[in-house]
């Protein structure tokens, strides 16, 4: 289970103050910390218990997520659903729970690599793109792009809706990212 930076940020504090309390006391003795008494598993529990109320049932039963979730991914995939609705996604991909069968996705019209990052292309147009394999009529599978949304020519993208666009695909990334790591955790606790 992934605990939160801000998580692990309080429980350090608490840790460090009862090091600093054990130091001042005249005992120097070794001691020890009751882990438990420091992380308060509830209140993680009860977190996410909260964020998976705000992803739908059937999304949540698609990709396997429950409240046993990291809570990192939780929160991306609540944003990723915000900027769903807001890019209004649903018009070209209305199976939300269908979201996650695309093999990739990208961003025409603005650049995404490490060189080029947020800048745009001019006279392009700005497009979610969803890239699938589905074969062709001599069964070799083929690359297939499909438009998720279209929002015009890159230059009159205001700074804020362009960053929203971007941030809708870096979460979807990112949240595949999650279900590539249980398929590979899957797969290494067959080996034993």
């Amino acid at each position: 289970m992934g605990v939160s930076v801000e998580r692990l940020r309080s429980i350090n504090k608490k840790l460090k103050r009862k090091i600093e309390e054990k130091n001042s006391s005249s005992d120097n003795n070794l001691f020890t910390i009751d882990v438990a008494s420091i992380t308060n598993e509830s209140n993680i529990s009860s977190s996410n218990t909260n964020l998976i109320n705000n992803i739908p049932k059937n999304l949540a039963s698609a990709i396997e997520i429950s409240e046993k979730s990291d809570p990192v991914r939780l929160e991306n995939l609540i944003r990723m659903l915000e900027l769903y609705k807001k890019l209004e996604i649903a018009k070209k991909a209305p199976d939300l729970e269908k979201i996650f069968m695309y093999k990739a996705m990208n961003i025409s019209g603005v650049g995404l690599k490490e060189e080029d990052f947020g800048e745009i292309r001019e006279g392009k147009y700005v497009q979610i793109i969803a890239i699938t394999y589905e074969p062709d009529k001599n069964g070799k599978k083929k690359a297939k792009n499909i438009s998720l949304g279209y929002f015009g020519k890159a230059e009159t993208l205001e700074l804020k809706f362009k960053n929203e666009i971007i941030e809708f695909v870096l979460r979807w990334r990112y949240e595949k990212a999650f279900q590539n790591l249980k398929h590979y955790r899957v797969l290494l606790s067959r080996l034993s």
